[in-house]
């Protein structure tokens, strides 16, 4: 199954502004109407039930949004961009990847139906009508649309489930979910029958639990060895753990502690997750003649294991009961908190710095945004843009800063000699 992928995606950028001036048979020189341009589409991701896996990207890595339309004359507004939305399985992680490669969690697809922008679209660009002022009646000029996000995802998948069943490999995990619910893992006589989770569902009484066959860790699965990451960022959703051992096998509290000191390496909160011990194949003389044997070790270490066979369905009955009571208690547990992405905040705070003598930075989302879709080489257009940063005690600052005469400004990726 494939539960990690790394996804390049650009939302749309926005559409242009329009210049754009009135011309009517009686009205040949009539005022600005240039419209605004349409905002670029959104790249979206929406949680769906009915997808179990990451597998629709093992071949499909990009993703672009539609970019908005330019306006039009007569007030004429651009089309806004289609956003482009990914399914993606419940229990996705969406982590966005810096320059190095370090991944920042920024969503949480928990529950079905469950929608949050990955990377928002550009703003479209106002047309030559927003510009219009009691001391410009006539103004030639208009936005360009801000470009799209441009983003590294990583996506993860972690099930989840209210149970998982952990253990070393060939404990009888898979053959364990067949007996508590309709699940048909793989089942087979040697390690590794699991290559990847399955999901099964549980009843007891008229309630019922999502139980989940995880692959068999071994030494080392902390470090990634064997199936060890895979499986353990399943086992961080469970809410139970149902540790699972071989009662056939000589020392059945080493394989306690040894699926125990993974968790602890790994971390993450496994460590501290509840645990239910059951000793299995009790149908092999190996473990029922050394059933009160296991159980007395067992009890040195403050823990009553549960007896089964899930081979002959013996006392799985009463281990579902137990898995459903402590479930109960634990209700009030919840899920990781969902974090709403905002790419884009617009914030019309703003600093000023003096880089060198001759040479200032101005910083704030609002303000870069708003020179990055004006085009700066054109004279007319810098005269506005200095016209709109002044109303915004941009250049009051830029003076207490020390700009003087001939200075350049610069603003994002733009720079330009203020007041040519």
């Amino acid at each position: 199954m494939l539960d990690q992928v790394t996804l390049d995606v650009q939302s749309g950028s926005g559409g242009a502004g329009r210049v754009s001036f009135r011309r009517e048979k009686f009205s040949p020189l009539g005022g600005p109407n240039g419209g605004n341009g349409g905002r670029g589409g959104h790249i979206l991701g929406l949680a769906d039930a009915g997808i179990n896996t990451l597998n629709r990207f093992r071949t499909e890595h990009v993703f672009r949004a539609e970019a908005g339309t330019a306006g039009g004359p007569n007030k004429r507004h651009g089309r806004d961009g289609a956003d482009l939305v990914l399914a993606l399985p419940v229990g996705t992680i969406v982590s966005v990847l810096d320059e190095e490669g370090e991944p920042r969690a920024v969503a949480d697809f928990v529950a079905h139906g469950e929608a949050q922008i990955l990377a928002r679209g550009g703003r479209g660009g106002r047309g030559n009508v927003a510009f219009r002022s009691a001391t410009n009646r006539a103004p030639r000029v208009a936005q360009r649309g801000q470009r799209g996000q441009r983003l590294r995802l990583q996506l993860e998948l972690r099930l989840i489930a209210d149970v998982g069943v952990v253990g070393l490999p060939n404990a009888g995990k898979s053959t364990l979910v067949r007996a508590l619910s309709a699940a048909r893992p793989r089942v087979g006589a040697y390690p590794f029958t699991t290559r990847e989770p399955v999901l099964g569902v549980a009843t007891v009484g008229w309630d019922g639990f999502v139980v989940a066959d995880l692959p068999g860790l071994i030494e080392g699965a902390a470090e990634g060895v064997g199936l060890g990451h895979e499986f353990l960022r399943h086992a961080w959703r469970t809410r139970l753990l149902l540790h699972l051992i071989d009662g056939s096998q000589p020392d059945p509290l080493a394989a306690f502690d040894a699926i125990n000191k993974e968790l602890a390496s790994y971390g993450a909160g496994l460590p501290e997750k509840r645990q239910i011990v059951a000793i299995n194949k009790l149908d092999l003389e190996e473990a029922a003649g050394r059933r009160e044997e296991i159980a007395a070790a067992f009890r040195t270490r403050a823990v009553q294991p549960a007896m089964v066979s899930a081979a002959t369905r013996q006392g799985t009955e009463e281990l579902a009961a137990r898995c459903a009571r402590t479930l109960a208690e634990s209700r009030e547990a919840t899920l990781p908190k969902t974090v709403a992405i905002k790419p884009r905040p617009d914030s019309r705070r703003f600093t000023v710095e003096r880089v060198r003598e001759g040479l200032f930075r101005v910083c704030g989302e609002q303000v870069e945004t708003f020179v990055e879709m004006m085009d700066m080489g054109d004279a007319a257009v810098r005269e506005e843009a200095q016209r709109w940063l002044a109303k915004r005690g941009v250049a009051a600052a830029l003076r207490r800063a020390g700009l003087g005469s001939g200075a350049r400004v610069r603003v994002g990726e733009v720079e330009w000699e203020w007041g040519t």
